[in-house]
Parts: structure tokens; sequence; C-alpha cells
């Protein structure tokens, strides 16, 4: 598989799953812009985040029903003309609408994917995952830092004709670069959703990594959803310095690759049971800033949360690695199944994040995280 083609894999994976977080900067612009309430324009993420959980589950299973390639250039399409839609919104009712789109289109990155898998040699596949799923990362992380800039060098409207440029020029790449994918199988959509649920009775091993997965994400949100409250009330320190903290998000970065070929050498289910572990450990070391003096308080949450970081993302990959070699005709379910609940993960831990730091402040944020990645890890280790 050439490097080239990997590269480009890996940019359309970044380009196309940056388009749910350019939003999230622009909240103040818009709602002055737009002369809406600060609660009206806070929709827009959550629009958008819910038009990308639909679209995992109701539009990644098609890749194995059509050719993967066709599918990655429509997506591009109606992704490239919803980011445009957004930049020209004339009102918020519109912003919205077009919101939901960007998040359903944006699920081409879990087309990518599956598409990545498929091309790649057995012996390389967990290499060439992690690759992908760099690029995949580096676009979280590097979204909200582009769209920020972006809007304080022009306007917010700039950040989405950009990006809709962007996205227009790589789903043209990606499909002149791309081969193109028999489908897998021949059954009508109601039967291919259907055919989901067959999956997860089959295979223990995909049930095994969904449920660490969901517990790692419930762990992850309850951090990042408490994280900000608690550095303002300890440290009297405001959002941006809680927006520096997802530079960690560059750990997961680099796990990715890591964990592809520690997958490949050792194989992935060693890699979730190791990555599990880390992240439960990192989780537990918060606990003991209490008993360090205030000057290294904030360094001892900072090396966690890079440790918790990479260990989140490894796991990821190195469940990816493992599923999609389950049954190669059903990738892009296999994928949707394993994601969904993940979104399921994340939903669930800010919102029991928030309860537990509300009934027993940061420790007990810190305490309930390490209990989900503790249950994880033994979830793992079942499968030993």
């Amino acid at each position: 598989m050439p490097a080239s083609l990997v590269l480009l894999l890996a940019t359309g994976a970044g380009l196309s799953v940056a388009s749910i977080y350019y939003s999230q900067p622009l909240l103040g612009n818009l709602a002055g812009s737009l002369r809406v309430s600060t609660a009206q324009v806070g929709l827009i993420p959550t629009l958008t985040q819910l038009g990308y959980a639909l679209g995992i589950l109701f539009l990644a299973p098609l890749g194995d029903r059509h050719d993967r390639r066709r599918l990655i250039a429509i997506k591009a399409v109606v992704l490239s003309l919803a980011l445009l839609a957004c930049g020209l919104a004339p009102g918020i009712g519109t912003l919205m609408l077009a919101s939901l789109f960007v998040g359903i289109a944006a699920t081409l990155a879990q087309d990518i994917v599956p598409a990545a898998a498929t091309l790649a040699p057995d012996a390389q596949r967990g290499r060439i995952i992690g690759t992908v799923m760099t690029g995949l990362l580096l676009g979280i992380l590097l979204s909200r830092v582009v769209s920020g800039w972006v809007a304080e060098q022009f306007d917010w409207r700039a950040v989405f004709v950009m990006a809709a440029v962007a996205v227009a020029a790589i789903g043209l790449a990606v499909w002149r670069g791309l081969p193109g994918f028999a489908p897998t199988t021949t059954l009508g959509y109601a039967a291919l959703l259907k055919s989901m649920a067959g999956l997860w009775r089959r295979y223990p091993a995909l049930r095994r990594a969904a449920w660490a997965q969901a517990l790692l994400s419930v762990a992850f949100s309850a951090f990042w959803s408490t994280l900000a409250v608690m550095l303002f009330q300890r440290y009297q320190m405001g959002s941006a310095a809680a927006g520096a903290f997802g530079l960690a998000g560059a750990a997961g970065a680099l796990a990715a690759p890591l964990a592809g070929r520690l997958s490949d050498r050792h194989g992935p289910a060693w890699v979730t049971r190791a990555g599990a572990a880390l992240t439960a450990l990192s989780f537990a070391a918060m606990a003991l800033d209490a008993q360090l003096p205030e000057a290294f308080r904030l360094g001892l949450l900072i090396v966690a949360t890079v440790g918790f970081d990479f260990g989140v993302q490894a796991t990821l990959v190195a469940h990816q690695s493992l599923i999609y070699s389950l049954e190669p005709a059903a990738r892009s379910r296999l994928n949707a199944i394993l994601l969904t609940a993940m979104f399921i993960g994340m939903a669930s831990g800010s919102a029991l994040g928030s309860l537990a730091f509300a009934q027993g402040g940061w420790l007990a944020v810190v305490g309930f995280c390490t209990l989900m990645a503790g249950a994880a890890f033994g979830v793992r280790c079942r499968s030993a």
C-alpha cells in the first residue's frame, strides 16, 4: 500500500472529522453576529454531534453494501455543501439545519478507516489503521485551534467557507486516488441494519471491544466535561487554560501509530489491556494531588491527562484492528457498532461526570473515572 495513499486517507479522515468541531470556539461570535442567545447557539454543536451519531448508526453500514469509494465521494460533496451553507447562513435556523447535515456527512471518516483496513496487507493492517487514525485525531486536535485563528483574522463565516473548499479538494483527491471497492453483501438496507444485531450476538470479541471502549469513553468524557469548572474553582483559570489541556490530545495522535505497530507485533488484545491499564493508573494518580505541594499539582494533572489520553486512543486503535479481523465482509457494520457504543459512553460520561462533581467534587470525578477505566481493564482481561 503506497505511503502516498495512506497519507491521503489520513488527511481525508482528519479534514472530515474536524468539521464537527469548527463551531465550538465560534459560539460567542455566532451569538453576536446572528443576534441570538448563547443557549440557541449552544444547540449548534449538539446538532452536529447528533448528526454524527445518526450517520454512524444508519449510514456507516452502507460501506458493506456499496462501493466505499462512491460513498466517500458522495459524502464529501454533501459535507462541502453543508459547510458552505453554514458559512452563508442568514439566520440561526439555517445554521442549525446545516450543522445537522455537517454531522451526518462528516461520517465519511468512518468510511475511510474501513477502506484503509481493506486495502492494507494483513501484516501491516494495525500500522496503517494507526496512521489513518493519527490523521483523524490530529483533525480533532487542530480543528478548534484553526477555527479560532481564522475567525480572529477574518470572521466566523470564513471558517466554514474555507473548510468547504478543503473538503471538496480532498474528496476529489480521494476519488481519484482510491480504487473501487466491491460490495461484500447483497443485503437490502433494512436487512443490513438488522444484521448488526446478528454480528453482536455472533462475536464475543465484538461485545468485549464495545463494552470496554464504552467504559473508557465514559471516563474520558466525565473528565473533560468537568475539567474547566475544576480549574476555575481551584486555580481561578479560565476557558483558555482548559482548552490548552486539549493539547494532551497530541498524545492520542502519537498513540495511534504506536498502538497499530504493537497490535501487529503482539496482537490487538494485548494492546487493549495495556491501554486500559494505563488509563486506570493515570486517573488513579490524579487522586494523589492532595498529597503534593501546590506547585506540583498542575504538573501531575498534565502528565496524568497525557497518560489517560494515550491509553484511551491506543485502545481504540487496537479495538478497531481487532474487530476488522472478525469478518472482513462486515467491516463497516462492525465499525458502526463499536463507534455507536463509544458515542453512548461519551454522552453518558458527560452527564455522570457532572453529577459526580456536583455531589462529591473533583475527587469524586477522579474516583468515578478510575472505576470506569478499571472496569474496562476487567472486561479486557476476561478475553485473555
